[in-house]
């Protein structure tokens, strides 16, 4: 009996001391007892072991979530960037895809093109909200700051392509390196989309390479190609429709290291947990100083092989210089193998990539992507100047004097009204033109016209026709002893009233000479050629 006492006893010292340790844990945490263990709260640790048979292990409440923050408004971007937000996710997107699908060094090379644009698209945010800097003084570098991040990606992808010319993808790399450069229209000021045309017949120089290299080996190649010209496209429209002019930047702005500041500290962050019981968050510390942009120095990628440096380096060689140098074949002489003289293919292992490419020619610029200038009329001193008039529907009237004289340039589809006696009248780059005049004292001078109509009411001199395709001219009875001069003109003719019934009369101006040198006069002679029929 004393023995079975002593082991109860031995047995409960046992469980208040597992107990007394499970107390002073809880107690030195931060966690809340558990409501299923009521009789711990507010009880010493003595007297809560006097109702404990068998220790328990507490749970842990799970504490209440925490309320998801707020979303922090976002300030509205321009309809410029939003625009150009647009053209990244939809134009180059969808090469960039074509690139990855590629994979390889097109692949890679698409991605810092990705970049360079998402670069474009922080200075386009930049000017909308600065101020330009000054680009004669001090704010010079902090230009040059704005546009470094651009500047390095067109190095990247220039240096990608120099490192890989032995590589059968080189006219990919060389389509886009050369084409790349179109980041560079944010620095033109004056029509900024015609840098946009240029560099698309750059890249169509070695892309239409491509396109003809790969045409029967996968539609995948020609694909990338077309996206790559699309995304050429897609930028002169939008550079037509928002930068006509080019960048104008915000005169109203703030300066654009403050500008810099402010977009570098608004990145989103983490906010903080609300405490238990709905209360609001604490206030945010006190912000630190303004963040500067960080752009870190990239190390250009040595220059290949061929430099100026290497030359002058080979040259102080002396006869060692001729070394390395590849045997040609007789097979591959040009001056001894006629067949390869008349062809243009250099056979491969001939010095492939070793000279660069010739700059395409420059295209002249359609007339439907000209930019349309304002119709003027106004005199100046003693001289009217009418030009860039298109499909008028009234006739334009001018009241001249004898000292005016009158400049009618680029009218297309309209008529012109002179009324009183002007000094002269000078007509360049129309067509269809009509022009009704009184008299003059000197004489019409039209040059470069197509469809022109010319009709005096009153008495003229002169009327000088130079490079005219079509013309009719109607002369009033007073003035059918008119002189004409032309040259390098055809379809001319001229209507003068005859006849008791004063009917016009049209009399076709020549325009074939038949010439030859006459023995017996010693002369040269020059004859109308008379067509019948």
């Amino acid at each position: 009996m004393a023995t079975n006492n002593m082991h109860n006893f031995t047995t409960l010292i046992k469980r208040l001391e597992a107990a007394t340790a499970r107390l002073e844990d809880i107690a030195s945490s931060a966690i809340e007892l558990p409501e299923t263990v009521p009789a711990l709260k507010g009880a010493s640790p003595q007297s809560a072991l006097s109702g404990l048979s068998t220790p328990a292990a507490p749970s842990i409440a799970t504490p209440a979530p925490t309320p998801a923050p707020a979303p922090v408004p976002q300030e509205p971007v321009p309809e410029s960037i939003e625009e150009f937000d647009a053209f990244i996710n939809t134009s180059v997107q969808k090469w960039a895809k074509t690139s990855s699908e590629l994979g390889g060094l097109i692949a890679e090379q698409a991605v810092t093109v990705v970049q360079g644009f998402r670069e474009q698209r922080k200075f386009l945010l930049i000017t909308t909200k600065s101020k330009k800097p000054d680009l004669t003084g001090s704010e010079m570098s902090v230009y040059q700051d704005l546009l470094k991040p651009i500047n390095q990606a067109l190095v990247t992808v220039s240096n990608l392509k120099d490192k890989n010319r032995g590589s059968p993808v080189f006219n990919h790399l060389s389509c886009v390196s050369e084409g790349f450069m179109v980041l560079a229209w944010v620095t033109v000021d004056n029509r900024p989309y015609k840098m946009v045309e240029d560099m698309l017949s750059s890249a169509q120089f070695f892309g239409n390479r491509v396109l003809k290299e790969f045409k029967d080996q996968g539609p995948k190649h020609v694909e990338w190609v077309q996206a790559y010209y699309q995304i050429f496209r897609d930028l002169i429209d939008y550079v037509k429709n928002y930068f006509p002019n080019g960048v104008p930047w915000n005169p109203k702005g703030r300066p654009a290291q403050e500008v810099i500041r402010a977009l570098a500290g608004t990145s989103p962050s983490t906010a903080a947990a609300a405490p238990a019981g709905g209360a609001p968050p604490p206030p945010p510390p006190p912000p630190g100083p303004a963040p500067v942009l960080q752009i870190k120095e990239v190390k250009a990628a040595p220059a290949a092989a061929g430099g100026i440096g290497a030359v002058f380096s080979e040259l102080n060689k002396g006869e060692g210089v001729t070394k390395g140098l590849k045997k040609v074949d007789k097979s591959q002489m040009t001056h001894k193998n006629p067949d390869l003289r008349a062809s243009s293919v250099v056979p491969e292992g001939s010095a492939r990539g070793k000279s660069p490419a010739p700059a395409p020619s420059k295209k002249p610029k359609p007339d439907s992507m000209r930019v349309k200038k304002p119709p003027k009329k106004e005199l100046d001193g003693n001289k009217w100047t009418i030009e860039n008039y298109d499909k008028e529907a009234e006739p334009i009237t001018i009241q001249a004097e004898i000292s005016h004289s009158i400049l009618i340039s680029k009218c297309n589809n309209t008529t012109i009204i002179i009324r009183g006696k002007a000094n002269a009248v000078t007509i360049e780059n129309t067509s269809r033109l009509s022009l009704v005049l009184d008299s003059l004292v000197s004489s019409v001078d039209a040059v470069k016209s197509q469809n022109f109509a010319l009709q005096v009411l009153g008495t003229i001199p002169t009327v000088l026709l130079d490079q005219i395709d079509g013309a009719q001219v109607y002369f009033s009875k007073e003035s059918t002893s008119t002189r004409i001069f032309s040259s390098k003109s055809a379809g001319i003719n001229l209507n003068v009233i005859s006849g008791p019934d004063e009917d016009y009369k049209e009399v076709p101006l020549p325009s074939q000479i038949c010439s030859y040198f006459d023995e017996e006069k010693g002369d040269l002679v020059n004859e109308i050629v008379s067509h019948s029929g």
